[in-house]
């Protein structure tokens, strides 16, 4: 058995000892005033603890991460007829491109690259204004965590509405196609606040905890179907890391989604969900230090989905 307490120390330490620790995204003005000398980590495991090291209390913009919250809305009003004008496979390019487009009749390729994630903000927004699908996103982050005090940097949301000119491209493409229903301001307001959502690692490793039980909720009631929760975990694993997906599962063998802002979420499930964080990113824009970090752990304790059950599981 291992002791995660001492493993996320070992771990910890062996970060802050790393001296190249990537470039932060410096596209996005506030994320590029971000000190990439942060590192931060948490656990929670099946049977109830949480454990953290580093910088875990720090909160940061979980980016992309926020698409496996959204998804997992979206397919709440929808269902399997979202894949009607999403795609399911690894796309291949890197996260804000779009040469796909074109030859795919504007249907993304997944719903963790930008342009999926937006057709995703485009069903979560049904009609209404921003602001109420972002209140819903928001409500359902601290459902998932218990804690109300999860909230929007505002300043990270106007840096991306005001240099978001690749998103804004990719949204007009796809209106282009008939593949997005509501005006392209109104979806690009949902996507990029639901992207400046803050969070800590201790609060994203809880936000995860469904995912890891196979759709429950921790403290009664079921999130999502354990049929949705698995394929959800799929689409992490298969895409959640873009253009670097198939390297990340190589690696590290967990389904996880990273973000921008040097976050990672992954999940082992039946196990844990973790979170690590640190805002240098790699050149396919994945949190270096988080990617390296979840390698160790995944080594250390044999959790990669493609290892054999231990004796008695």
């Amino acid at each position: 058995m291992v002791d995660l307490a001492a493993l996320i120390a070992d771990i910890a330490v062996a970060m802050a000892a790393q001296e190249e620790r990537g470039q932060v995204a410096s596209y996005i003005p506030e994320l590029a005033k971000i000190d990439p000398a942060h590192f931060g980590i948490a656990i929670a495991t099946a049977d109830g603890r949480l454990l953290a090291g580093g910088d875990a209390d720090t909160a940061f913009s979980i980016q992309s991460i926020s698409k496996v919250f959204a998804l997992t809305l979206a397919l709440g009003k929808v269902g399997d007829q979202l894949w009607d004008r999403v795609g399911r496979e690894p796309s291949g390019n890197a996260f804000n491109s779009i040469v796909q487009l074109e030859q795919e009749h504007g249907i993304p390729r997944n719903p963790f690259i930008n342009a999926g994630a937006i057709v995703v903000s485009d069903v979560n927004l049904g009609g209404h204004q921003p602001r109420v699908a972002i209140g819903e996103m928001l409500r359902f982050v601290r459902y998932l965590t218990g804690d109300d005090s999860i909230a929007i940097n505002e300043d990270v949301a106007a840096s991306e509405t005001g240099t978001g000119f690749r998103n804004m491209a990719l949204a007009n493409y796809m209106r282009a196609f008939g593949n997005l229903r509501h005006p392209v301001d109104l979806v690009l307001g949902t996507y990029f606040h639901q992207c400046a959502i803050e969070m800590s690692c201790r609060q994203l490793a809880l936000a995860g905890r469904y995912l890891m039980l196979d759709g429950r909720h921790p403290d009664g009631g079921r999130v999502v179907s354990p049929g949705r929760a698995r394929r959800i975990n799929a689409l992490m694993l298969t895409c959640g890391h873009y253009d670097a997906s198939g390297d990340f599962a190589f690696r590290v063998g967990i389904p996880g989604k990273s973000g921008v802002g040097g976050g990672i979420l992954a999940i082992v499930p039946g196990r844990a969900s973790i979170a690590v964080w640190s805002p240098g990113l790699n050149d396919n824009g994945n949190s270096q230090l988080g990617t390296q970090a979840l390698e160790l752990l995944a080594r250390r304790t044999g959790w990669s989905v493609f290892s054999p059950p231990e004796e008695g599981d």
